[in-house]
């Protein structure tokens, strides 16, 4: 990645375009407000903010590169779940292959850090992006961009946007996951109508096959893993009929937040092709993991002695309104706080610099601006306290927030995330 690109993110001025940094902060870098490490609870923060933690997130990013290097697998984690380069870098340093994207806008933002390898989930046919992506490659020959395909008619439009370029782009076939998946190919016969149509261009190069196994229907372990087989034994059709000949190694991937297990457990199989393979998972929701979703979906949770994540964010709120014993509201809303799986839950009341658990509070539904609360009678809860709201949903959390404090247990902030959505 690129050093001088990440270290002009802290000489960014911090000013009204970052909701819940200290006022009176406005005009100093993000580098200097970094140095003065403010409490996030006594250093002038404005509710609401949001905070990732320093220890979790960290604990967060050693167990996943442990998780992978112990499997065999290369990583490459989704990074349109953060859209933060400073997280990218520390990914990379942590074991990371490369970053994973969906859309050329986030291609875009990965380059302009340095990011070396991308792998673009998602089959690209608009042709200013296969332009931009093409000149890239061709002017800097240690940028490789890995593709999906999974149509005929996809492979067309995109050998006909790079009709310029000279370096061919690398894709792997997508196979979907099942009738009611997203996108991908869903038969093996067109699976190699695809891939023949791929080898008759001489802007693309095929370099092997991948899924995503979230989509399977009705998903258990048994249906997942033999998804993941269909898509293991594809790759090994495709390498005996020499599709993959001349390759110096063969891409298989795979890999949501939610079964990497069985990702795990089934690319351990892979054996016998004409060149290595590189086995490549793309879970991204670990890096902050939450206090909902992927808390109940998370594969550590079938196999606990392999560790556990940490959920790393909490939204801070302030209650603004008690009308009744048996309501309040927060000051915030849809605008702050992931509602799309689930509602944030309440976990603590902070109060005078004490904290204690958020008892008989349960957050009832999200307005624009506000938090809807319900309270039962033993809740201790007043005007003016803090609430320490847990989030479900990572990738609907970075999005709402461009500058996120990183604070320590004790509440000092150390760092700042800036967010590129």
């Amino acid at each position: 990645m690129s050093s001088d690109a990440l270290a002009r993110l802290a000489d960014e001025r911090v000013d009204h375009r970052f909701k819940g940094l200290p006022p009176d902060a406005d005009g100093l870098t993000v580098g200097e407000l970094a140095a003065q490490r403010r409490n996030l609870f006594t250093g002038g923060f404005a509710t609401p903010v949001l905070a990732l933690s320093a220890e979790r997130l960290e604990h967060n990013l050693r167990l996943m590169e442990t998780y992978a290097a112990r499997h065999g697998l290369a990583f490459a984690p989704h990074g349109k779940t953060s859209m933060a380069p400073q997280l990218f870098q520390r990914q990379i340093e942590h074991g990371a292959w490369g970053i994973t994207l969906a859309v050329p806008h986030q291609v875009r933002v990965a380059r302009a850090f340095g990011i070396r390898r991308v792998f673009l989930a998602n089959e690209l046919v608009d042709p200013a992006a296969l332009r931009w992506i093409a000149a890239q490659q061709d002017t800097d020959p240690d940028f490789r961009v890995v593709c999906y395909v999974d149509s005929v008619r996809g492979v067309e439009l995109m050998d006909a946007a790079l009709a310029g370029s000279t370096r061919p782009l690398d894709v792997v076939v997508e196979l979907a996951a099942g009738d009611g998946a997203r996108t991908g190919v869903r038969t093996e016969a067109e699976c190699a109508a695809v891939a023949d149509a791929v080898a008759a261009t001489r802007t693309l190069r095929l370099v092997g096959v991948a899924g995503y196994e979230g989509e399977v229907p009705q998903a258990t372990h048994e249906r997942v893993t033999a998804w993941l087989r269909r898509l293991v034994a594809l790759a090994v059709d495709f390498d005996k009929a020499g599709r993959f000949a001349g390759l110096d190694e063969i891409v298989v991937s795979a890999g949501g937040s939610a079964w990497f297990d069985a990702v795990a457990e089934v690319f351990a199989e892979v054996s016998g092709l004409s060149a290595p393979v590189l086995k490549l998972l793309r879970s991204g929701a670990y890096v902050s993991h939450d206090d909902g979703h992927y808390r109940r979906l998370t594969p550590f949770n079938r196999v606990p002695e392999e560790g556990a994540l940490e959920p790393a964010f909490r939204l801070w709120a302030q209650v603004v309104s008690r009308p009744s014993p048996g309501q309040a509201f927060l000051n915030a809303g849809k605008r702050d706080a992931a509602y799309d799986l689930d509602l944030p839950v309440a976990q603590v009341v902070r109060r005078d610099g004490a904290e204690c658990a958020a008892a008989g509070i349960e957050v009832t539904g999200l307005s624009d601006q506000h938090a809807w609360l319900r309270t039962a009678p033993e809740a201790e809860l007043e005007v003016g306290d803090w609430v320490g709201l847990g989030l479900s949903h990572p990738c609907t959390s970075f999005d709402k927030w461009p500058l996120i404090p990183v604070a320590e247990a004790d509440g000092t902030v150390v760092d700042y995330i800036r967010t590129f959505f």
